[in-house]
Parts: C-alpha cells; sequence; structure tokens
C-alpha cells in the first residue's frame, strides 16, 4: 500500500506538528518499516523544543541510548523558557486584569484602540510587548503546549492590526492549535478566519497567493474530515471555488483522493458528481488512485466489473489513509449503492446473483441490502424471489425535482461570482505576506 499512501506529499505542505498524527497512524500499520517511521519523528522532532519527546524516541531508535546533542538542546529550552517567562509575566498580568479581559471582549473595539487603552493603564505596555506574546506564543507550540499557545494567540490577534508582521503567521499557528487539540468547532472559525485573510490580501505574487491556499487546502483536511459540516464544506471549498480548485490542478493533485471520498460518502451532493468526474479526467494523467479509477470506471466508461474491482482496493486504500479511516462504512455502503443506481439507469431486470457479484457481496446479502433500500423508499423496485431478480419501476424526474438538483450549487457559484466581480474592481485590500514558520 505505500504505491497509494500520501503521508510524504501531504507532509510537504503541513507544518511539522501536524505531520505527528500522521506518522502516528503509520505506526500501528504495516506499510513501512518501524525503525523509518521512528527515524522521521527524530527528524521532526529536533526542529522543535519537544525535547522529552525527542529523547525517548531516540531512546527506543538506539537501543536505549541518550542523545548528548539532545540532552544539551534540552538544557538551552529551559534556559530560554526561564527567559521569556520573565519577559512575559508583566504582559500575563495586564490580561489577569478583570477591565482588561472586559475590553478585549468588545468585538466593537478595533486594535489600535485597545493598544492605546492598555498602553494609558500600563505604562510598560507598548509595541514591542505585542511581539514578546507572539514570541511566547510560538515558543510554548513549540514546546507541545498547545493550549497555552492557542490562549495567547487569541489575544495576539486581537490586539495587532492586519499588516502586523506576524499576524498571519498568528493565525496559521492559531488554527494549528486548534486542531492539535482537536477543538473542531474552533479550528473552523479560524480556517474560516484565515481563508478571509488570504483572499483579502495581496501577496506581491501570484505564486506566493497559490502557495498560500495550497497550505490551506492540506490543513483543511483535518477539519473537513472531523467536523460535522465537513463534508459539505469541503466540497464547496474545492470544487466549487475557481482559485481553489485550479490550485489542486496546478499544484497537488492528489487532493482529489479526499475530494472524491467526500462526494461519495455525502449521499445528498449526487447532483456533483458530474462536476468531480469532469476534473477527475482532465487531471487524470498526473494522478489516479483506486478511488478516482473507481468514479472513472462508474460514470465514464461504464465498466461495472473494473468499477467493483477498484471498489476493493479502495477498501485497502482508505484503511491505510489517515484522513479516511473513519468514512470506510459510508463509503462502502453508498460506492455500492452508486454502482447499483447506474446499473439500474441501464437494465429493467437484473438478476440478483450478477448483480451480488457486481457489489461484491454474498447473494443473500445483497437480497437483504436491495429489500433495505426498498423500505427506506430510495428504490423504485421490487423482487421477483421465485426467479432471483430484481424488476425496476420507471423512474420519472419531475420538473420540480430537476430544477431543485439544478439550483442545488447556484448560491454558491454566485458568491464565488461576486468575489471575482469584487477582486477585480479592485476593491481587495493590500497586506503584508507572512507564515506561520514551522510550515516552512
Amino acid at each position: 500500500m505505500a504505491e497509494f499512501d500520501l503521508t510524504t506529499k501531504l507532509g510537504a505542505h503541513l507544518d511539522r506538528h501536524l505531520v505527528f498524527p500522521l506518522l502516528e497512524f503509520l505506526a500501528g500499520k504495516t506499510i513501512y518499516d518501524e525503525r523509518d517511521l521512528l527515524q522521521g519523528k527524530l527528524d521532526l522532532l529536533r526542529n522543535t523544543n519537544m525535547v522529552d519527546f525527542a529523547l525517548d524516541v531516540h531512546r527506543a531508535l538506539h537501543e536505549g541510548e541518550d542523545s548528548e546533542d539532545l540532552k544539551q538542546k534540552r538544557s538551552d529550552v529551559v534556559d530560554q523558557l526561564l527567559q521569556i517567562q520573565t519577559d512575559m509575566d508583566p504582559i500575563v498580568k495586564v490580561f489577569n486584569d478583570p477591565e482588561v479581559s472586559k475590553q478585549l471582549s468588545q468585538p466593537s473595539r478595533d486594535s489600535r484602540q485597545l493598544v492605546e487603552f492598555l498602553s494609558k493603564k500600563y505604562v510598560n505596555f507598548n509595541n514591542r510587548s505585542l511581539d514578546t506574546l507572539y514570541n511566547f506564543a510560538k515558543f510554548q507550540y513549540e514546546c507541545g503546549n498547545y493550549s497555552g499557545a492557542a490562549e495567547y494567540l487569541s489575544f495576539h490577534r486581537i490586539l495587532v492590526p492586519t499588516t502586523d508582521k506576524n499576524y498571519l503567521n498568528g493565525l496559521w499557528g492559531k488554527l494549528a492549535s486548534e486542531i492539535l487539540m482537536q477543538n473542531w468547532d474552533n479550528a473552523l472559525e479560524d480556517l474560516n478566519r484565515l481563508k478571509e485573510h488570504i483572499e483579502q490580501s495581496s501577496f506581491g505574487s501570484a505564486l506566493h497567493s497559490l502557495q498560500q491556499r495550497t497550505w490551506l487546502i492540506h490543513w483543511s483536511l483535518f477539519v473537513f474530515f472531523n467536523h460535522p459540516k465537513g463534508q459539505d464544506l469541503i466540497v464547496d471549498m474545492l470544487l466549487y471555488q475557481p482559485t481553489y480548485l485550479n490550485a489542486i490542478q496546478t499544484v497537488c493533485q492528489h487532493i482529489l483522493r479526499y475530494l472524491a471520498t467526500a462526494v461519495i460518502t455525502n449521499k445528498y451532493r449526487k447532483n456533483v458528481i458530474k462536476d468531480l468526474v469532469k476534473i477527475i479526467q482532465q487531471e487524470s494523467y498526473t494522478y489516479r488512485d483506486p478511488i478516482t479509477e473507481f468514479l472513472e470506471h462508474l460514470y465514464v466508461n461504464f465498466d461495472f466489473d473494473k468499477a467493483q474491482k477498484k471498489l476493493r482496493e479502495c477498501e485497502d486504500v482508505i484503511r491505510n489513509d489517515f484522513f479516511l479511516v473513519a468514512c470506510l462504512d459510508d463509503f462502502i455502503e453508498n460506492a455500492r449503492l452508486m454502482i447499483f443506481e447506474t446499473f439500474c439507469r441501464i437494465h429493467q431486470c437484473i438478476s440478483i446473483n450478477m448483480l451480488a457479484t457486481k457489489l461484491n457481496m454474498e447473494p443473500d446479502e445483497a437480497e437483504r441490502w436491495i429489500v433495505n433500500l426498498i423500505l427506506n423508499a430510495r428504490l423504485d423496485a421490487k423482487i421477483d424471489s421465485k426467479l432471483g431478480h430484481v424488476v425496476m419501476g420507471m423512474q420519472v424526474v419531475s420538473p420540480y425535482q430537476q430544477l431543485t438538483e439544478k439550483t442545488k450549487t447556484m448560491s454558491m457559484r454566485s458568491q464565488v461570482l461576486a468575489e471575482e466581480v469584487e477582486k477585480r474592481l479592485g476593491y481587495r485590500r493590500t497586506d503584508s505576506t507572512s507564515h506561520w514558520s514551522g510550515a516552512e
């Protein structure tokens, strides 16, 4: 399965801390050698302040031996922590003031007003204090204290203007912290805030903007495949917003695996299959895997035997994919339904035995599955048990249903069009460029 593992491609666009969960997941599989994975963890940890964790990994890799370099680094990190905590103590006292908390909680106050208020109330509070606040938050993040980093980065975002050199860095850091704490509601809010900032900023070059969007696409996978609304949101963002679809087609065609899975597992978004398959066909010369090939065989070639074969391969791919493993049952159920519905559009009378073969199921299991579809009013059909046939009814789509299907994505497309018009008219403001340095 190493052929279909995307960890290396994904990791190139992720902060090193976000790669650890992927490596932990792979440690429970048999795709790679255990020592190679341990070495990968150690290489990542050397560039963080999680020195105790790095020492544990080093001992596991080298039969209990300690690393003198890491022990020295641990001493250096402790010294840095003591120094930065000393610098931070006056600022912590400021944030512990109930009046300050009240002012920070008022959404109507802009950053300049808040800083003026704090500067008047506390003589030692100035713009340099904001840099100290940011550096302390980043140090906490590198030490693995994601809750502390998220808290102080929230204060930093409120107090600095969007033109501040560390504003964008802070947005990336806050998103990463919420992801690593698995606070998916907060992570979605931070994802949307970061996306808005990227779209409203001018990074000096189209290449830099493309890079920002590419990072955002990869980081968003954590949110979209864990948040309850993720399946809808990933389709709306990656398939129907041209700038992000362009990033996928230009830089990261492998994201089509995740987009395809989101569409397949969401039974209410079948109207987007046609648009997705068109993109998969366009990019098939640069990226293919069992999931994208399954859709091609089913909706382009109408080759049910190959689709059924790819479905078996899809199971292995999904079981070994960090983001998709939780989708396995929904994927198989909906993929079978897609095969069945497509087959039924071509044939009116179908042998249950033949259908079971197409769905990779036993005949009795396939018959029970079809009965459940009929009982749940998802299928206009009846079963002739004596002959072992499924007899399809006439499926007439009403004009109302046709209109509904055609207008489902109109709101999103209109929004995208409005954004493009606004951008062309020059209403976008200009911001400085930066990035949470851990992802570089």
